[in-house]
């Protein structure tokens, strides 16, 4: 199982996690969000991952060329859309997508226009003032309507509690957690991280 623990803001919780097994540590670049990074201090902790590991940087709405900047100057691997960017915003960025979308819209025909080739989809809970990180589940059953059709990542309140249920019951290639492993906003918990990896092993 592919496991992204996004909202990281500190380097020691960046450690935990890919000490647990996360392939992938998400930081947030959108303002609005209670777990934003500064860009520069976001360097910083990606200098220090194993190669092995995704940085992904999490964006919503925001201009193409401040993506672009931020994804060279902290060495993104992967760009995370959070908000109502279009096929075209994302095919300008040149560098692989995650693409947030509610469950009816991953099931629907607006998600067809999205490449496999170079987009994958982030299935999480709809909230148009906080993008993510609600620890809100979403429609399990219809998220496992999408899985069959295309690789999905699978978000929206998952913990340690539920996780294997949700993996079982959806089958996605990923999850993606933040909320589910904190103390607080952007602090997470090494307790509630290790947790999560055994309740998935």
């Amino acid at each position: 199982m592919f496991v992204k623990i996004c909202g990281v803001t500190r380097r020691e919780d960046a450690a935990v996690a890919v000490e647990c097994g996360a392939q992938a540590i998400g930081f947030v670049f959108w303002p609005g969000s209670p777990r934003a990074i500064d860009p520069l201090r976001a360097r910083t902790i990606v200098r220090g991952l194993p190669p092995f590991v995704t940085p992904v940087g999490v964006f919503v709405n925001q201009p193409i060329e401040y993506v672009r900047q931020i994804a060279t100057l902290v060495g993104l691997g992967v760009v995370q859309l959070h908000g109502d960017e279009s096929v075209g915003y994302a095919a300008a960025l040149e560098r692989p997508v995650l693409k947030a979308m509610t469950v009816d819209v991953a099931g629907g025909p607006a998600a067809e226009g999205w490449p496999t080739a170079t987009t994958m989809i982030l299935l999480d809970a709809h909230d148009p003032v906080r993008r993510g990180g609600t620890g809100r589940t979403i429609d399990w059953r219809g998220a496992a309507a999408v899985a069959s059709r295309r690789r999905i990542m699978l978000a929206g309140g998952l913990n340690p509690d539920n996780v294997a249920d949700a993996i079982s019951a959806v089958q996605p290639f990923g999850i993606d957690v933040s909320s589910g492993v904190e103390q607080a906003p952007g602090v997470k918990d090494p307790g509630r991280l290790r947790s999560l990896f055994e309740a998935i092993s």
